[in-house]
């Protein structure tokens, strides 16, 4: 075996089922919608956030708010905001139809916010 290499045994398996757990984010969508053009800026961060929660959850499956929505199209198509708070809540998925790699999922939600500065990714209690 390889110098470095870990055997099966060596690795610790996590069980991500026990991850139940919500953290706040900032997401800077002004990097994210930067050239596009006018009428894809809007539907280029909505994606953008669906991919930073799927990146961020370890999770396929992610559903936005309607308060998500509402606050990127707030301004328009083409005027996304530059920064968006959200929270990420990793929850069970308690479908028994659902595939055995999709036991969690991710829900989405804006948190208010008047100024972004020192704000950091937070953990949140689940309960909230």
């Amino acid at each position: 075996m390889a110098r470095g290499q870990k055997t099966n045994a060596e690795r610790k398996t996590r069980s991500a089922l026990t991850d139940v757990v919500a953290r706040e984010y900032t997401i800077h969508l002004h990097t994210k919608v930067h050239g596009q053009g006018f009428k894809h800026r809007a539907p280029s961060a909505v994606k953008a956030v669906r991919i930073f929660a799927q990146k961020a959850m370890g999770t396929k499956k992610v559903l936005l708010e309607p308060s998500v929505n509402e606050a990127i199209w707030g301004k328009g198509i083409k005027n996304v905001p530059h920064r968006l708070r959200v929270r990420l809540h990793r929850k069970r998925n308690d479908n028994e139809d659902a595939p055995a790699d999709e036991k969690l999922y991710t829900q989405v939600s804006v948190v208010p916010t008047t100024d972004f500065k020192g704000l950091n990714t937070t953990v949140v209690d689940a309960e909230e």
